[in-house]
């Protein structure tokens, strides 16, 4: 790996509460800032410890909530307070990563922005490392860059990325073309693309000029690019920036960048791929998260929680405690035990994915105490 690259901004989004984690992940602490992995570290630290050899930390920004202002500053005290972007209230990742690239913009007229979550899990970095650099070389020539996982299963968890034709690009020696994007299929389905390596999986990575992530926001919805425009000019002064938030923020479109930018990108023939070789995660729900740490064996019981206190006996899945309760597990398979100090989740991983429903149902019933 060679030094951080000089035209290059790392934007981090920091937002949503990661619904189905519930209830670890909350509305004032989402899974960014919990340790899911046993690094030590937050998931938005190892975020920025990934992007510092690529960017230099004076140019990392970070866009989240203003309720997470104090936690993100807390997690990454290098970063500089002209960096910290943030949102009045959450509009989706087009509005987060819009915002980034218009303030950027106007800062720095050609400057390549590159958007990475702040809760996903990487392993490999010198592979991640390798990936970025070459959708840097690629955005360079133009093209909007996603960077597309080597899938390592046929997961029916992610949504797929078909690339097409190959392009000749000097650093970027495995750049090409996207055909189309693809929803999350059934298994059968999933089994053709995993067979097929032309498909890779959508990590919701884009490297872009930031000028020209504009322009497709700009061609999709002139609205939302009006609005972003605005904020952007009265950013950077501190009396102006208040009430033009106040005024704008809550009138731009809610869309994700993929419906927004990335497929209208596809279908001209505008949007490239750099296939990702490194190990990837979202960690989207428990069952991601057993997997996570118990390094795909399938037998296994992971325990986090600093000061858990498990009795297993032919147990496999995972418990989370934040309490100083004793959980005894007798012959139960697959299960997902969460344990805080108000909620206790008891479900399996087959049906980690409907966490989202018992969010939902809380809310429909008043209950917002606990989320």
């Amino acid at each position: 790996m060679s030094g951080p690259i000089e035209d290059f901004y790392a934007v981090i989004p920091a937002g949503g509460i990661g619904s189905r984690l519930w209830p670890l992940s909350r509305a004032d602490a989402p899974k960014f800032l919990h340790d899911l992995t046993g690094s030590g570290h937050t998931l938005l630290r190892d975020t920025w410890n990934r992007l510092e050899p690529l960017a230099g930390p004076d140019r990392i920004a970070v866009v989240t909530g203003r309720a997470h202002r104090a936690a993100v500053e807390k997690e990454l005290p290098g970063i500089a307070d002209l960096n910290v972007f943030l949102e009045s209230e959450p509009r989706d990742s087009t509005a987060a990563i819009g915002l980034a690239a218009a303030i950027l913009s106007r800062r720095e007229p050609d400057v390549i922005i590159g958007s990475f979550a702040a809760d996903h899990v990487i392993r490999v970095p010198q592979l991640f490392d390798w990936a970025v650099r070459q959708a840097v070389a690629t955005a360079r020539e133009g093209y909007i860059c996603t960077i597309g996982i080597q899938p390592s299963e046929p997961s029916v968890g992610f949504g797929y990325i078909k690339k097409s034709d190959a392009l000749e690009i000097d650093g970027a020696p495995e750049a090409a073309l996207v055909e189309s994007f693809v929803e999350k299929p059934d298994l059968e389905t999933a089994k053709e693309y995993f067979a097929d390596r032309n498909y890779l999986w959508n990590a919701g990575m884009f490297i872009a000029r930031a000028d020209v992530l504009l322009g497709e926001i700009a061609e999709s919805d002139p609205h939302l690019y009006a609005g972003l425009m605005d904020l952007a000019e009265a950013w950077d002064d501190r009396e102006a920036r208040g009430p033009v938030v106040d005024r704008v923020w809550p009138t731009l479109t809610k869309i994700a960048i993929d419906y927004s930018v990335a497929e209208p990108a596809a279908a001209k023939g505008r949007l490239a791929v750099i296939p990702g070789h490194f190990d990837w995660d979202d960690v989207g729900d428990f069952a991601s998260l057993a997997k996570l740490n118990s390094h795909g064996r399938k037998n296994d019981l992971a325990i986090l929680g600093e000061n858990a206190r498990i009795l297993s006996d032919a147990a496999s899945g995972i418990v989370v405690s934040q309490t100083r309760r004793v959980i005894s597990l007798i012959g139960v398979r697959d299960i997902v035990v969460v344990d805080t100090e108000d909620a206790l989740l008891v479900t399996t991983s087959e049906h980690a994915q409907r966490v989202k429903g018992v969010v939902d149902a809380l809310k429909l019933s008043g209950r917002g105490e606990v989320l």
